[in-house]
This record gives structure tokens, sequence and C-alpha cells, in this order.
């Protein structure tokens, strides 16, 4: 399968919110079910998740059943949680950070907030999506930024995310500056090509007046509507978009995936993580664990679209196999410096 090649599919911050949430313990009826720590003591587990509790509630339901593990959850974004547990240090009551993206995690890896992960659970994914030292954090589930086109509306369509400063593609590229994954696939444009290098690619992008719209959703409609031609957005869109519209077929928009180690074909990773202070809970662990079985991988791809990270489960359909893809070299960690990113896009003018 060639990378960069057309496929017809269909689509699918730091603002300072600290919402807490209210952690309740299940009751101690003195039985010694799974839930008990040995003592009768129903067992527990705090989770911060940079993920909404539409998705996550059903997966921790299912873990809690399986398990007898209580889970309290903290809903919220992942930067603002990210900056929370960084505020809150060894005085966390978090256990476990799912997050949204790895740069969140990576800030608390390197201020070594948290627990390694036993080696044989890190290894259960693709190299690409796990820490290129240490076992600090583990990637769930893959995220692939694409291009999103109409083909009623571009004649030459581009491959690259670097030909969309070309004079012809003028007023007809969609993108959200605002937007989380957007400021991700910014970062790695700036950890592999240099800060000069994306700089230049924002001002040229914006001196060739791509449009700026509020969410990725708009993106598509845009473009699969014909507003607009083409649209920088995640794979997963088009990909829950296909059974709405009932099959590719029916599709009027396209997905171009880049090639090789262009800043546009980052493959992005959801991302978890155990505390310092989840050390010595068990539970912490299982979780984990739970997101990375067969069970839990099965759920992302059928509910999120969202590509699995474990070797052997289905990839998503409409859409080329993970294994396929390219993307830049580099640590994910090193998506941490979101700051930056935020700031060369205030320089640019992109965000106010």
């Amino acid at each position: 399968m060639r990378r960069g090649r057309t496929w017809k599919i269909a689509a699918i911050g730091l603002a300072l919110v600290m919402a807490l949430t209210a952690a309740a313990c299940g009751d101690d009826d003195g039985d010694s079910g799974d839930g008990d720590g040995g003592d009768g003591e129903q067992r527990t587990l705090e989770l911060y998740s940079g993920r909404d509790e539409e998705l996550v509630g059903p997966l921790v339901e299912a873990f809690e059943e399986q398990s007898g593990v209580k889970v309290n959850v903290r809903y919220g974004n992942s930067a603002e949680l990210g900056a929370a547990l960084l505020e809150e240090g060894e005085r966390t009551s978090a256990e476990v950070f799912y997050s949204q993206e790895v740069g969140a995690i990576g800030v608390l890896a390197k201020a070594d907030l948290l627990a390694p992960l036993p080696t044989e659970v890190v290894e259960r994914v693709d190299e690409r999506f796990r820490p290129k030292e240490g076992t600090d954090w583990v990637g769930i589930t893959g995220r692939s930024r694409v291009i999103v086109m109409n083909p009623e509306l571009v004649d030459d369509p581009p491959t690259s995310v670097l030909d969309l400063t070309d004079p012809k593609y003028k007023g007809q590229v969609a993108w959200v500056p605002s937007n989380a994954s957007f400021q991700s696939f910014i970062t790695a444009f700036r950890v592999s090509r240099g800060e000069d290098a994306a700089r230049q690619w924002l001002e040229d992008m914006k001196a060739n007046d791509a449009q700026v719209y509020e969410s990725n959703g708009d993106v598509l409609d845009a473009v699969e509507n014909g507003a607009i031609g083409l649209g920088l957005i995640n794979h997963y869109y088009w990909a829950r978009m296909v059974p709405e519209v009932g099959g590719v077929e029916n599709m009027k928009s396209q997905l171009i995936f880049p090639e090789g180690d262009d800043p546009g074909a980052l493959v992005n990773a959801t991302a978890a993580a155990i505390t310092k202070n989840g050390a010595d809970n068990p539970a912490a662990l299982e979780f984990i664990e739970f997101l990375l079985s067969e069970e839990g991988q099965l759920r992302f791809v059928e509910q999120t679209t969202e590509y699995a990270l474990v070797p052997g489960v289905k990839d998503p359909e409409n859409v080329p196999p993970l294994a396929e893809l390219g993307g830049p070299d580099l640590d994910l960690t090193d998506l941490d410096s979101l700051e930056q990113t935020q700031q060369l896009l205030t320089e640019v003018g992109l965000l106010s």
C-alpha cells in the first residue's frame, strides 16, 4: 500500500480550569470478593483522565466489573490535568494519568513524577509509541494527522503539508490553530525540523490565506460539503463519518496520508502512566493492562476508530494499516514543549 496516495474514506490546551471530581469509595461489606484488598476493604483507584467521560466511562465500568476495583475519575483537558499534576507533585491523589496527548505526560516524566512501568508491559506496543529511554509511559491508541480533500475543488492534490503553501492552494486550506492535536503537530514540526522551519511554514500558510475554523469536525464538514478544498485534521473524524453516510462510496471527500518523515505524517498517541503515588497500588497497573488488552484495544478501534497499538489487534476500517504509516522520527515524550508552541502560534498571529 503506497503512502502519499489519496484514500477515499469517511471522516470522521493550557486553559486553567481545575475542576475537581469527587472520589467515592465503595461500601465495605466485609466479603472477600475480587475487589477486596485481602482484609475485606474495597480496592480503589484514583484516575485522572484527559479523555472525556463518554469514551472512558464505559471502559472504567468494564474494568470495575472485571477487577472489582472502584475507580474514582477526575475528568478534564489533558494539558490542564498535566498542569495540575505538576503543581500537586508527589502530594497528588492521582494514581494513573490517562492523557489524550503524550506531551502532557512528557512534562511529568521529565519532572520525575512518574513511576516506571514494567518493561514487558511497555514493550507490548509498537516501539514508536513508547519512550526511547525508560518506561515512564505507554501508548494506548494511535491518531494519524491527515489532509482531507474534496477532489471536485482540487485538481492537483498535495502529497505533503509542505505543499500547502503553494499559491495554487491560496484560501483553500482549513485549519484549527487552537486545537490540541494541531498544536501537537506543530510541536512535532518544531522538534523534527527546527524552530525556524516551523515558524516559516506557519507564516507562509497564513500568507496563503489558510482559513481558521473552530473544530476539526467543522473542517471536515466544510471539505465534505464543498465549502473549501483542503483541511488538516486527524484520521478518525473521517472514519467515524463513513457509517453515517452509508459507506465510503457515499463520501465526497478523500484522505491524503503524507509520506515518510513529513511533519504532516505524525501519528501521535494517547498514553497512560502511573504516578509515584500509585506505584504501590496494584490496581494502577491492572488498569493500564486492561487498556492494552485485546478487549480494551478493540473497544477503541470500534468506538473511536483510532489505531490499536498492540500488534495483532485489527486496524480501523477504511484507512491504511498502522504499519504502513510514516511520520517524523522522534520520541513522543519530546512533544512536551506545548507552551513554546503556543507562544510561536501567538507570535505568528494565530492565537490571541
